[in-house]
């Protein structure tokens, strides 16, 4: 039992997912625009040697999230990008070699990620904005707040890696054997059908591999130097542990700490998740909402 959990946690760390199972019918990989469909704009603009994609959904003060790992715009914030852009002006985006951005020939990085999204939001006149980053994704938010603080306004870390301490010791034993045979398939379907290429699919997969092997601390210093406001949210079933999360709460000096009940990405409504029915983010979006808007 013990090993079938740490290999499913394997699996969610990698993946940036909830778990392993089957595509939920209702869970389609269509751009999903917020009420006014006519403010839905999407394309690619050239970044540090990629052709990098993006959505625009909504309009008003902007948000931009950023996936997790494995991942596409629709697989990780399908859900609550519509829910989002009845306020706001959404902006999301595909990574390095994931969904519609194409690959460069070098490893990922969350540093590397931190620059391209900013680089994009220049190229989109997007001087300031807010920040939700889930899994992988909440990693290279922490970077863009390190790298770039002048852009970031608040942010949102959905169960964000800052040191290896923060997940189980035994996981990277079992990342060394990570396989793609193992990747839950929704994220494998979502990246086929946006990307039919089933060889950038195993580069995607194993660079993500590559980079989570690869990831090294974020130092204190660097944590305390974050002056940005943030919400750390984390699962109670989460891939990282709670106390990991607590450190991090005390680490940053404008943070607040969220642990919901679930899996990792349920509170969200991350793709792997929808089969379970769960209804979490009925209330952490308002949560997350109230986060955003305040004046504090």
């Amino acid at each position: 039992m013990k090993k079938t959990i740490l290999c499913l946690t394997l699996i969610c760390l990698l993946a940036g997912c909830g778990g392993a199972g089957q595509q939920n019918p209702d869970s389609g990989q269509k751009p999903t625009p917020g009420k006014d469909t006519t403010s839905f704009q999407s394309g690619h603009l050239p970044v540090n040697g990629i052709s990098m994609y993006y959505q625009i959904h909504g309009s008003g003060k902007p948000v931009v999230l950023i996936h997790g790992g494995g991942s596409t715009i629709e697989t990780t914030f399908g859900r609550i990008i519509p829910l989002l852009a009845r306020r706001r002006k959404v902006i999301a985006v595909d990574l390095q070699a994931h969904g519609r951005t194409t690959d460069r020939d070098a490893d990922e990085s969350f540093e590397q990620d931190a620059d391209d999204v900013v680089a994009l939001l220049k190229k989109l006149g997007i001087d300031k904005a807010d920040f939700f980053g889930f899994s992988n994704g909440g990693t290279t938010t922490l970077q863009i707040a390190i790298r770039h603080p002048e852009v970031v306004d608040k942010m949102v870390l959905g169960s964000a890696l800052a040191k290896r301490s923060g997940v189980p010791a035994e996981l990277w034993g079992f990342m060394k054997n990570a396989d793609l045979a193992n990747m839950p398939q929704e994220l494998k379907d979502a990246y086929l059908s946006v990307t039919p290429d089933t060889a950038g699919l195993r580069r995607m997969h194993d660079k993500d591999a590559k980079r989570v092997l690869d990831f090294k601390d974020i130092s204190d210093a660097q944590l305390g130097s974050i002056n940005a406001q943030a919400l750390i949210i984390i699962a109670d079933k989460d891939v990282i542990i709670p106390e990991h999360a607590l450190r991090m709460q005390r680490q940053i000096k404008r943070a607040e700490l969220a642990i919901i009940p679930g899996l990792h990405g349920e509170y969200i409504g991350e793709i792997t998740t929808l089969k379970r029915g769960s209804h979490q983010v009925n209330f952490v979006l308002p949560m997350i909402e109230q986060f955003l808007d305040s004046k504090n």
